[in-house]
């Protein structure tokens, strides 16, 4: 068994058991890229036949919707070591403090804890740039949860011991989930909203952080983005321009606006530039993806 895969504590050796609440595209392109740290691996998913069909030698696949705990599920966080949560707050709170959060103090068996989280917490800032010591200005709604939820892991962490990692993340993309996809099936629009920038994020990149995360065990809070916040249009426009292709219309906001859902009017509500700093310089992450630029370089060349 290779080293990286047990802890040595007090002349003892300790196996290495991950549970992953949410087994999502962030959490699974994780285990794609570091399933080797640990001994087991169990994960969740909240559609019954989802789990049967993610299941696997590599991956235990469990359902769990935020309120239903099976034996199964009791059983894997008797034996968890360590914790990645991606699973997102409800009304009630962290669903997974709030039904399993008795058991896992129970254990005392956890020790580290990665929660990701959403740079949505910081509400806006008109373009200004924030860091992790800024003001979290969200106030209600799914971003408010987020930080909430970050609270009480953190707390969980102040009780038990357990070093907590909250990562917030900028908007996600990747192979099969960017503007490549978007312009290849017609739904790329190009909204322009003045002053509206965006920060994102690939998800090797998202996973490289969950990594460094596990392995210094420093704790606290990072922010997990790019270099470069731009307007929303511009990876749409790079994508078109990668695939030959005409970029399509540019549409007003405010022509925009009464079309869209309230979540996806919500992502425009605010607006602020995010820096990275303690992502590289504490978690030591050297991004592979910069900028949407490389990202979407990268994923044309292997489609």
């Amino acid at each position: 068994m290779p080293a990286f895969r047990v802890w040595i504590e007090a002349g003892r050796v300790t196996m290495m058991n991950l549970l992953v609440f949410g087994l999502g595209f962030s959490a699974q392109h994780y285990l794609a890229a570091d399933a080797a740290r640990w001994t087991r691996i169990v994960a969740t998913v909240r559609d019954p036949a989802r789990a049967a069909a993610l299941g696997s030698s590599a991956c235990t696949v469990l359902f769990f919707d935020g309120r239903i705990v099976s034996p199964e599920l009791t059983a894997t966080i008797e034996q968890a070591d360590a914790l990645l949560i991606s699973a997102p707050p409800g009304e009630e709170g962290d669903p997974v403090l709030v039904r399993c959060g008795d058991a896992l103090i129970e254990s005392g068996r956890v020790r580290d804890v990665v929660y990701l989280s959403t740079l949505g917490v910081y509400g806006n800032y008109d373009g200004a740039w924030v860091d992790e010591n800024s003001e979290c200005r969200a106030k209600d709604g799914r971003t408010r949860r987020r930080y909430d939820a970050e609270q009480a892991w953190l707390a969980f962490g102040a009780r038990t011991g357990a070093v907590v990692t909250i990562l917030r993340l900028a908007g996600i993309y990747g192979p099969g989930r960017s503007a490549l996809d978007q312009v290849r099936a017609g739904t790329a629009r190009i909204i322009d909203k003045p002053g509206q920038v965006f920060n994102r994020i690939h998800v090797a990149d998202i996973a490289q952080a969950i990594a460094a995360a596990f392995e210094r065990r420093v704790g606290g809070i990072f922010n997990v983005c790019d270099n470069e916040p731009t307007p929303p249009g511009d990876p749409i426009v790079h994508a078109a321009k990668l695939l030959g292709v005409a970029p399509p219309s540019i549409i007003p906001f405010d022509v925009a606006r009464p079309a869209m859902s309230e979540m996806a009017a919500s992502f425009y509500a605010d607006c602020r530039r995010v820096r990275n700093d303690r992502l590289k310089s504490v978690l030591g992450v050297s991004l592979r993806y910069p900028t949407y630029r490389e990202g979407l370089d990268a994923i044309r060349r292997s489609s």
